[in-house]
């Protein structure tokens, strides 16, 4: 039976520029690795110790990046290793079988969204009507499932975020957020939905995860056992759960502790 590891990306196993968190003397920074490209420049990275230790993960396990971004920003990364057989994009809206969509997984999914939740069509309204041009620097839909923000955080208003959770629990959505950005997605869109029907199809025994924000705490409660860093919204509420090991690494060398965890628990090989 193969074992299942569903690690979100984005500050978990790869990280941007500002996110790297290197803190240690320039000398001693990790070499890392690009893992993504945008409009010519690079984005996204990796330490190329963990580019090697998720290279071995595709050979020991399943591993299956499970992220928020849509498929087209998740198509951008070009991460070492096996392609990947299953991704889970749009937080669980479209689940990818060799790179392309499960069309009858997503017909599941929007007939989830409209039986038990508010219609984008209304949160967008709200968000347009509330936020405020002086820290508001794009307003988007993703896959038209959910939409975020990106924002001026030094600018946002906590206050505004609240309101903005209180008024979308209501209507049967949830408010992240993780960087510049705030989403606000359906509480039907879930990663771990995703996650248990690729165990089911695959007949995994164990399922493995990693997470970093409040979108990933579903994922990380559906697994048998899973990981978060010391950064990101999950570390900052000092959330917890028995199955759930709490990093102090913080940045991209998180990253890398996480792909050694889950390889020591695919080989069988951590101490008793």
């Amino acid at each position: 039976m193969p074992v299942l590891v569903a690690s979100d990306l984005d500050r978990t196993l790869i990280y941007s520029a500002a996110a790297l968190a290197l803190t240690m003397p320039d000398a001693r920074a990790p070499r890392l690795l690009c893992v993504e490209v945008h409009e010519a420049r690079p984005l996204s990275f990796m330490t190329e110790t963990a580019a090697q230790l998720l290279t071995d993960l595709g050979d020991a396990a399943l591993f299956m990046p499970t992220t928020t971004r849509t498929r087209k920003q998740y198509q951008r990364i070009n991460l070492p290793g096996p392609p990947p057989k299953y991704a889970v994009c749009a937080n669980g809206g479209h689940l990818l079988v060799d790179g392309a969509t499960d069309h009858d997984w997503h017909a599941r999914v929007l007939a989830r969204l409209a039986d038990e939740c508010a219609p984008l069509a209304e949160v967008q309204e709200y968000l347009a009507k509330t936020a405020d041009p002086l820290w508001l620097r794009k307003q988007r839909v993703a896959e038209d499932l959910f939409a975020y923000l990106v924002v001026e955080r030094e600018l946002l208003p906590e206050e505004w975020v609240k309101e903005l959770a209180a008024w979308a629990e209501n209507r049967g959505w949830t408010v992240s957020l993780q960087g510049r950005k705030i989403y606000a997605v359906p509480k039907p869109l879930t990663k771990s939905a995703a996650v248990r029907e690729v165990a089911r199809r695959t007949g995994a025994e164990l399922t493995l995860t990693a997470g970093d924000s409040l979108l990933d705490a579903d994922l990380l409660l559906a697994s048998d056992r899973g990981w978060r860093p010391g950064h990101g919204e999950l570390a900052d509420a000092a959330w917890a759960a028995p199955q759930i090991t709490a990093l102090p690494e913080r940045g991209v060398l998180a990253g890398e502790r996480i792909l050694r965890e889950f390889l020591r628990d695919c080989r069988g090989t951590r101490p008793a």
